[in-house]
């Protein structure tokens, strides 16, 4: 067992979750059919009338790009679905060969899934769910360049086909709208759950929302503050990300990672009032006098520099718009009338919104 951990970081979880529960583990070795075949239905003659979970782990596809894992895993998890070990193995050999970059395997606990399958169709299951997926390019650590799938499948009695629609998530919003309130809470929820999960166990929660508007690729601030004081503002500002994930990420990078502070501490959590500024999608202006205060936010690039403030930064400083670009050549490191010769300039608005006041 070497090679082999899924024991040691597994039933620890069991034994904490339900800790009077007998468990009994297996490691499948080997994801030959006839052997797979043999070792569940031979689970099955030995579970036959007893009350029993049957559980198989496996990590999916290991390795390729965001899209690849989507459309790979889904193949797998559908072939699960289906409870036909031949289909599984037929799809696990099918997308293995298509060449997709960086893939390494389908599946490490083809074994485990094959025997599974069978003790379930020998105990009585027909239908096949299937509960969750995700891959680590959709969490706010992942990168999705190079990616590990998960998912989840229940094998059940009862008749139907099989349900795979959780492989079809809620579309997107097409546009960018006003978030509803309901929204805007979820989001102020999600940062502030991801930051006191984060101090509590070094995990973050997956952002999934249900709502199209935040599904929605769209750039955002997370800005915090203690006591009416700063005490860390960090954004994302491309259009590539969708919102809830773009706010999950940037309230770890502003608590961690705002190299104007010291790093927030665990016991200063209760004491933050989070901010959040969901952005419009950017837009080049021909020059300073498109500038509105108090409306647009402003990006302004030149000679490889670039800095940007927030829509609500010029009002709160009492600057006019000559001050807010003066600050804002400031702020990338050039001539403060830098903006008076060639430059580009973009402006954007925010929808900015925040925890009620929190007592400390």
């Amino acid at each position: 067992h070497a090679r082999e951990h899924s024991e040691e970081v597994q039933v620890p979880f069991l034994q904490v979750l339900f800790p009077k529960v007998p468990i009994l583990s297996a490691v499948v070795g080997s994801a030959e059919p006839a052997l797979c075949r043999r070792f569940g239905q031979a689970l099955a003659r030995a579970l036959a009338g007893r009350k029993a979970l049957l559980v198989a782990s496996t990590d999916l596809s290991h390795y390729p790009g965001w899209g690849d894992a989507v459309e790979a895993d889904r193949r797998t998890l559908e072939a699960v679905a289906s409870l036909d070990a031949e289909a599984l193995r037929s799809a696990l050999d099918r997308e293995e060969r298509r060449g997709r970059p960086g893939l390494q395997t389908c599946a490490c606990g083809e074994g485990p899934l094959l025997s599974l399958m069978e003790a379930a169709k020998a105990l009585g299951a027909r239908r096949g769910t299937v509960a969750s997926y995700a891959n680590s390019g959709d969490t706010v650590f992942g990168e999705v360049d190079r990616v590990v799938g998960y998912g989840a499948v229940a094998l059940t009695a009862g008749a139907g086909p099989s349900d795979t629609t959780a492989l079809n998530p809620p579309a997107a919003a097409s546009a960018v709208g006003p978030l509803p309130a309901a929204d805007r809470e979820s989001l102020l929820r999600l940062a502030r759950r991801t930051l006191e999960r984060y101090y509590a166990t070094d995990t973050v929660p997956l952002p999934r929302p249900a709502s199209p508007a935040l599904r929605a690729e769209r750039g955002a601030f997370v800005t915090l503050h203690e006591k009416g004081e700063l005490r860390g503002c960090i954004g994302h500002m491309a259009q590539d990300t969708p919102l809830a994930l773009t706010v999950s990420r940037m309230a770890i990078q502003a608590a961690l990672h705002d190299t104007r502070f010291e790093p927030v501490r665990a016991e200063e959590l209760p004491l933050l009032e989070i901010e959040i500024s969901a952005l419009t999608p950017f837009a080049r202006v021909p020059g300073p006098g498109s500038v509105a205060v108090g409306r647009d936010g402003v990006l302004l690039r030149k000679g490889g520099r670039s800095a940007v403030f927030l829509p609500q930064v010029a009002p709160e400083q009492g600057w006019g718009r000559e001050e807010l670009l003066t600050h804002l050549c400031r702020k990338a490191g050039l001539p403060d009338d830098a903006w008076r010769g060639p430059c580009e300039l973009f402006t954007f608005q925010a929808e900015v919104f925040g925890e009620r006041k929190r007592e400390g």
